[in-house]
């Protein structure tokens, strides 16, 4: 059984390679892949200003970063109403033939209780912090579960399995960008002030679900009292004050900037883009897998991180596109 107090400290429900395996097997190049689709259909246009970032609330993790709250102004610019979609990064690999990076190591990580009872039996192997994760080889975007499994009816659920250099190869091919945490935190917070979740301060409103985490006792029971064991369609549940569906729970959301606990502290606090260089990615949203037991990260300032070649079931992205001076 594994111990609340286990949890709180470990990795999260995000997981590294890093934790198996160290591997040098190179980064695709991306500088060839033609920008071919620059349409704003279903980006939302979001009007820049200033917002407070952060939060110092006793629930948080102060060891993220998560504070202080500061005053922090961005510009204008568009974002995804969903996360990338199974359907449409199938299309950037139709056109592309980019190959991501849990193809070219061969696995990837798969929350446990989404693998059959024989799968649990072939793919044994776990980070020894985190074991409710399993390695399984033949694990990509296309066969989410391994080998035996299929996008067929998931073709409108995020694109998972996703690296932090694969979501910045179907930004090249869509003429998009990866948000800032300074963007992506203002867009999530649809125009509430320093409220803890995208759509307000209580968790479930009225006893209604807002969001795709985990009801149970993590990570052997789901309830499923949400409706969702692992990802939901990207347009599930109330879309926040800015129109944005899911920017909490279902996956986590890659963010351009390099990680750092405190780099926040001295930054510029006009369109903050973080330090320029690091060891891991931030990531934001939480996802399926999140429970206040050990991970309440589906709160609208939390923060975690991870190294740009990581991939894991519950791991996507959204993007965003800057206002040309014509617009």
């Amino acid at each position: 059984m594994y111990m609340e107090k286990e949890l709180k400290v470990s990795s999260c429900c995000s997981v590294s390679r890093e934790s198996i395996v160290s591997l040098d097997i190179g980064t695709e190049k991306i500088n060839k892949i033609k920008t071919s689709h620059t349409s704003k259909e279903n980006m939302i246009y979001l009007e820049g200003g200033e917002f407070l970032m952060g939060t110092e609330d006793s629930d948080g993790f102060p060891l993220d970063g998560e504070g202080p709250i500061r005053k922090v102004n961005v510009n204008s610019f568009y974002m995804d109403k969903y996360a990338v979609t199974n359907r449409e990064f199938s299309q950037f690999i139709k056109e592309t033939n980019y190959i991501t990076d849990a193809e070219k190591f061969g696995w990837s990580f798969v929350f446990h209780l989404l693998l059959s009872e024989e799968d649990m039996s072939v793919y044994r192997k776990a980070p020894r912090n985190t074991p409710w994760w399993r390695v399984v080889e033949g694990a990509f975007w296309e066969k989410p579960e391994g080998p035996n499994s299929s996008i067929r009816d998931r073709m409108d659920h995020p694109a998972v399995h996703i690296s932090w250099n694969d979501a910045l190869a179907y930004c090249e091919w869509s003429g998009k960008r990866l948000p800032t945490e300074a963007e992506w935190e203002y867009a999530a917070r649809g125009g509430l002030v320093q409220n803890k979740y995208s759509w307000g301060n209580e968790l479930h409103p009225n006893g209604k679900h807002m969001c795709n985490i985990w009801q149970g006792e993590f990570p052997t029971v789901n309830t499923e009292e949400d409706g969702f064991v692992g990802t939901a369609p990207v347009d599930s549940f109330e879309e926040n004050g800015y129109g944005l569906f899911n920017m909490a729970g279902n996956v986590w959301e890659w963010c351009a900037d390099w990680f750092h606990p405190t780099y926040h502290k001295t930054d510029s606090l006009n369109n903050p883009k973080g330090p320029q260089n690091g060891n891991t990615k931030s990531m934001r949203g939480g996802s399926y897998l999140c429970h206040d037991s050990y991970c309440n990260r589906y709160r609208v300032a939390a923060r975690t991180h991870n190294t740009i070649d990581s991939s894991s079931g519950n791991l996507g992205f959204r993007c965003v596109k800057d206002i040309v001076k014509e617009e």
